[in-house]
């Protein structure tokens, strides 16, 4: 394991990040809870997080179980991932619990997946004390690792580097995976690059809409819905914030018919990834669709938080105010 073995890992220290974080403190601040709608999303770039006593102090935070999984990681770059997601969503969700100014210790949380395999939060119901209806969802990629948080709304998150190779060609990928729609709107792109971006957005809303589910791809498979763009999309989703935003849906192809009230924000995020949320729009908000509102913080978990704006997290499709 990297966090034991000196001669294997790189020899990293806390002079290793930018001075400015060096002086941070190590405490968690309590965050507002998101509102109806709202998501936050949390991510953190592994190459930033170069300090071997920080990754050891992340590595205490985990559950015994947690650890195993880590420790079974073949090679040191997917162990380190593996802690950091891990310690990403405890230093997160310990902040939401937190709304006294009481420290909430990232190590007293435990967690449970549903029958689908979706990690939640296993709440210790107290007499005087009831849990956040908090949901989250985590992501992650070689070179990002994203936590998406949402009140009272099941939320689906995924992210993909943009430049990401695929081992197959694309159409004959899509054709297995992908819906008749889906398939006919790549194979009018001409450009093979802009198809591979079109391709690689569309793998990510429909992966954040069966992570929203809760269900999975093995009980949602991706031929049984499609993903569809308004009008002022016809030529594919728009690259940039000079484009028009457009609106975002989901189409059932199957009998049971699970699209309704799901909302999406389709992102291009620290100039690398594409990313996509998915969250259902709660009954209280009447008919027809809803923007999604969106704060997103760059993270060192326990050293630095960093909101960030348009210029590292840009809307390119989805609803969004």
């Amino acid at each position: 394991m990297f966090l034991f073995r000196r001669s294997i890992f790189l020899r990293m220290n806390i002079h290793g990040l930018p001075r400015n974080l060096c002086s941070a403190p190590s405490t968690l601040l309590p965050v507002q809870l998101p509102t109806r709608m709202e998501s936050h999303l949390w991510y953190v770039v592994p190459e930033e997080v170069k300090s071997e006593t920080l990754l050891k102090r992340y590595f205490e935070l985990l559950s015994p179980c947690e650890k195993k999984n880590v420790l079974r990681m073949r090679g040191d770059e997917l162990q380190k991932r593996a802690l950091l997601a891990r310690a990403l969503v405890r230093t997160t969700i310990a902040r939401y619990v937190d709304q006294t100014n009481d420290r909430v210790d990232p190590r007293s949380l435990n967690f449970k997946k549903n029958s689908y395999g979706k990690p939640e939060v296993d709440w210790k119901i107290e007499d005087d004390w009831q849990p956040p209806a908090l949901h989250f969802n985590i992501s992650h990629t070689s070179s990002l690792i994203a936590c998406g948080v949402a009140f009272d709304s099941p939320i689906g998150i995924d992210v993909e580097e943009k430049q990401r190779k695929l081992k197959h060609h694309i159409l004959a990928f899509a054709r297995r995976y992908f819906s008749s729609h889906e398939v006919d709107h790549l194979t009018s792109i001409s450009d093979f690059e802009l198809q591979q971006h079109q391709f690689i957005k569309l793998w990510t809303l429909k992966e954040a809409y069966v992570k929203a589910m809760g269900r999975g791809f093995s009980a949602s498979p991706f031929k049984t819905f499609t993903i569809k763009l308004k009008a002022a999309a016809t030529r594919g989703i728009p690259e940039s914030r000079d484009s028009k935003i457009s609106e975002i849906s989901v189409e059932s192809l199957g009998s049971e018919d699970l699209t309704n009230n799901w909302q999406f924000l389709l992102l291009e995020l620290a100039g690398s990834h594409y990313g996509a949320i998915c969250m259902e729009k709660h009954n209280t908000l009447g008919e027809g669709n809803v923007p999604i509102k969106l704060t997103a913080r760059r993270t060192i978990p326990l050293v630095e938080d960093e909101f960030v704006g348009t210029d590292a997290v840009v809307p390119i499709g989805g609803l969004t105010y």
